[in-house]
């Protein structure tokens, strides 16, 4: 199957990289030397087009910044296939998503994701966001890199992998301690939220220990994105610490 993607470096990503791309839109007045480039190198058709209703036709009404390609599905890895890709001698860190159903957040972890080399993140099947263009689009092409995996029932496969040495870190206000007080060097699948519920009641049965970010202002609670990010960078830090 294939799908649409937009955006000038999401698209340029999917062309640099070994995902098939079958066809380039390029709006005229957008004409990009480093696109034409690269998708002459592998050997994929450009159109040119001259109105952006063209392109807003095959995307919707989204910034598509005048260039819309082709590609084949994101696909979807399976746990083993993660797990085994992780590096020897790596600690491995995996990004556990619960409920979430915001595609720009999604995004924007998989760019965290990516600048911090986590090794895979898991998602659900049902009631979550999945791989789609406006993920793509956020992500500035950070989709082409991170492995995604897609499963049936999360704290079955926590369980799983918890057997297999994994400790489980929760972002959660339940009989929780600063994110800071944590060494993280250890196998680790930190678990996130959804927007609105956090963490469900059987994926937190799972958690080893839960960690919460002090928040001192007036509001309650971070974006998704942002909150996974302080965390991933927290692991970065505790892992990689300055000498």
């Amino acid at each position: 199957m294939t799908q649409y993607i937009y955006g000038k470096n999401t698209v340029i990503e999917s062309l640099k990289g070994n995902k098939p791309v079958y066809e380039v839109y390029l709006m005229k007045n957008a004409k990009d030397d480093k696109v034409l480039s690269l998708a002459k190198a592998k050997n994929v058709k450009v159109h040119m087009v001259r109105h952006k209703d063209e392109l807003t036709q095959l995307v919707g009404q989204v910034v598509h910044q005048g260039i819309v390609a082709v590609v084949e599905s994101y696909r979807y890895y399976s746990l083993d296939e993660i797990i085994q890709a992780i590096p020897q001698g790596k600690q491995p860190l995996l990004l556990m998503l619960d409920g979430l159903e915001d595609p720009h957040n999604l995004g924007a972890i998989l760019r965290t994701c990516d600048a911090i080399e986590v090794d895979g993140v898991i998602i659900g099947k049902n009631r979550s966001v999945g791989l789609s263009s406006t993920v793509a689009k956020v992500s500035t092409g950070a989709i082409d890199h991170v492995k995604v995996a897609q499963v049936t029932n999360l704290s079955r496969t926590l369980d799983e992998l918890k057997k297999q040495g994994f400790w489980v870190v929760g972002c959660d206000l339940n009989q929780s301690q600063d994110y800071r007080s944590i060494d993280y060097n250890m196998p680790l699948v930190v678990v996130i939220g959804s927007e609105g519920f956090g963490i469900s009641r059987l994926v937190r049965k799972n958690c080893d220990m839960n960690v919460v970010l002090p928040m001192t202002g007036h509001v309650t609670s971070l974006n998704a994105s942002v909150a996974s990010a302080v965390i991933l960078y927290q692991i970065y830090n505790s892992r990689h610490p300055l000498k």
